[in-house]
C-alpha cells in the first residue's frame, strides 16, 4: 500500500480536499441521472459504488475525525447501503499508512527519542493503520510489542473536520434548531478523549483489571515507560481480527464461545461498571489460536451515568414497555418527549419507541438468544428503512433523546452485529454471575 510522506493539517488544505471529494461525488451524480436517461432501469449500485470509492479516497489521506466518522457510519449495515459499509469498514485497520521517514518524524516529536533508542528492535513499516493512529512491532527486554503513533494534527483539526460534515449530518439525522449543538459536542468530546493515549492507557489498564474474571476474553499489559500522550505501547497480542475470523470460521461451538465472551463483557461493564467500550467494531478485536476474544483498544469508553442508566433499562422493561403511562413518563426522563411538544408529537413518537423498544430489546427479555436469527435482522433493516422514507418524521422536531444516546446506542447496535457476524447463541443472563 502506498505510504504518506505528508497529512494535511491546516483547515483550509483539509476543507479544500474535502471539496474535491465533493465535486467528484456530484460529477458521479450527473453521470447516472445521464445513462439514467438512455437506460430507465438503471439502479444506483454503481452509484453508490462511485461515491464510496471517491469519499473514501478523500479522506482516507486526509484521516483524523473525518476518517473515523465515516468508520462509525460502517458499523450501521442497515441504513448505509453495501458499497458504504465495505469501503468505509476499511477505515478501522487498512488506510495509507505514513512513511517510514515520517513514522520516526513524528515520534520523536511525541516521545522526545528516535524509536530505535527506546526499543530494541523497531518496524518502521505499519502493521496496522487506522483513522487516528497507526500500529508498529517492537521488542524491548525480550518483549513483543505493539506501539500505536497517533498521526500527527488529529487533535487540532478535530472541531474544524466536524464543522465540515455537520451539515450533512444535520440531513441525516434530521436534527433542526440550536439543541442539536450538544449531539455534535458530545462526539466532539469522544473524539478529542480518543487522541489521548494517556487516558486510553488507564483505560485499559483500569478495564482489564475489572474484566479479567471474565471467562473467553484476554487484555494486553500496557507499558507506561514506553508510552506518552500521542504514543502508546502494549503486549503484541497475536491473533486475526474478527472480520477474517468470520469470514471463514465454520465452528459453531466457536462463534458461541467467542459470541458469549462478547456478551458477558459488554453487560458486565455496562451493569457493573457503569462506562462500556463504544466501539465495537470488528477491527477492535481479535481471536487468538485458542478461540479466545481478545480486546486491543480502549480509546473510546462512555460512561453511563446513573440519571441516564436507570431510566433506559426500565424503558427496556416489558412491563413498562405495554404501560403507556410509564412509558411516556420514561420517554421524558430521557428527553425523547419534550415540555414543549404537541399532542400529535406525543402519540407520534411514543408510538415510534414503543415499537422499537418492544423489538430491539428481545435479546434481553429472553434468557437465550440466537444472533444468527435472519428475521431479527431482517426486521431492523425494515425499521430502519421505514423511518428513513417516513416523511411525517422529518416534518417534526429530529432531536429526540439525551445526549448520552448517541454512544450507548451505537455500542448496543454495534454489539448486535458483531453477534451477527459469529452466529452466536448467548446465554443472556451469564453476564451475572460476575456481578459482586
Amino acid at each position: 500500500m502506498k505510504t504518506l510522506d505528508k497529512i494535511p493539517t491546516g483547515k483550509i488544505e483539509r476543507a479544500g480536499q474535502l471539496v474535491k471529494t465533493g465535486l467528484k461525488v456530484g460529477g458521479n451524480y450527473v453521470a447516472y441521472y445521464g445513462e439514467r436517461i438512455v437506460n430507465p432501469s438503471l439502479t444506483r449500485e454503481k452509484l453508490n459504488e462511485n461515491n464510496a470509492e471517491d469519499i473514501y479516497d478523500g479522506l482516507k489521506n486526509l484521516k483524523g475525525s473525518a476518517l473515523k466518522v465515516a468508520q462509525m457510519l460502517s458499523m450501521d449495515k442497515n441504513i448505509m447501503p453495501k458499497a458504504y459499509v465495505d469501503k468505509f469498514s476499511l477505515a478501522q485497520f487498512s488506510v495509507p499508512p505514513l512513511s517510514a521517514p515520517l513514522v520516526r518524524k513524528t515520534f520523536r516529536t511525541w516521545y522526545g527519542k528516535y524509536p530505535e533508542e527506546v526499543f530494541d528492535s523497531f518496524t518502521p513499516d505499519s502493521v496496522n493503520a487506522a483513522s487516528i493512529g497507526q500500529v508498529h512491532k517492537a521488542t524491548k527486554n525480550g518483549k513483543k510489542l505493539a506501539v500505536k503513533i497517533q498521526y500527527p494534527g488529529v487533535a487540532e483539526s478535530i472541531s474544524s473536520d466536524l464543522a465540515l460534515v455537520k451539515p450533512f449530518a444535520t440531513r441525516m439525522f434530521n436534527l433542526r434548531g440550536k439543541d442539536s449543538e450538544r449531539y455534535f459536542k458530545e462526539v466532539e468530546h469522544k473524539l478529542l478523549e480518543e487522541t489521548d493515549y494517556e487516558l486510553e492507557l488507564a483505560q485499559g489498564v483500569a478495564i482489564a483489571k475489572s474484566c479479567e474474571k471474565i471467562s473467553g476474553i484476554k487484555f494486553p499489559s500496557y507499558y507506561p515507560e514506553w508510552s506518552s500522550k500521542k504514543t502508546i505501547t502494549m503486549d503484541w497480542m497475536q491473533g486475526e481480527h474478527l472480520s477474517e475470523f468470520t469470514a471463514h470460521n465454520k465452528s459453531r461451538e466457536t462463534g458461541d464461545k467467542l459470541g458469549q465472551a462478547l456478551w458477558d463483557f459488554y453487560m458486565y461493564q455496562m451493569h457493573g461498571l457503569r462506562e462500556v467500550h463504544a466501539d465495537p467494531h470488528p477491527g477492535n478485536f481479535l481471536v487468538d489460536k485458542d478461540s479466545n476474544l481478545v480486546a486491543i483498544d480502549f480509546g473510546c469508553i462512555k460512561k453511563v451515568p446513573e440519571d441516564f442508566y436507570n431510566p433506559y433499562f426500565e424503558l427496556a422493561n416489558p412491563e413498562i414497555i405495554e404501560n403507556s403511562l410509564l412509558f411516556r413518563e420514561k420517554l421524558y426522563e430521557l428527553e425523547i418527549l419534550r415540555s414543549d411538544d404537541t399532542l400529535e408529537e406525543i402519540a407520534y413518537f411514543s408510538d415510534i419507541f414503543q415499537r422499537l423498544m418492544r423489538f430491539f430489546t428481545k435479546p434481553h427479555h429472553e434468557p437465550n438468544f440466537d444472533f444468527s436469527d435472519p428475521e431479527f435482522f431482517d426486521e431492523i433493516a425494515a425499521l430502519s428503512e421505514e423511518f428513513a422514507n417516513d416523511t411525517k418524521l422529518r416534518r417534526m422536531n429530529g432531536n429526540r433523546g439525551s445526549e448520552h444516546f448517541i454512544y450507548v446506542n451505537r455500542t448496543f447496535f454495534g454489539l448486535y452485529c458483531l453477534l451477527n457476524d459469529l452466529k452466536a447463541r448467548v446465554d443472556t443472563q451469564h453476564y451475572k454471575v460476575y456481578l459482586d
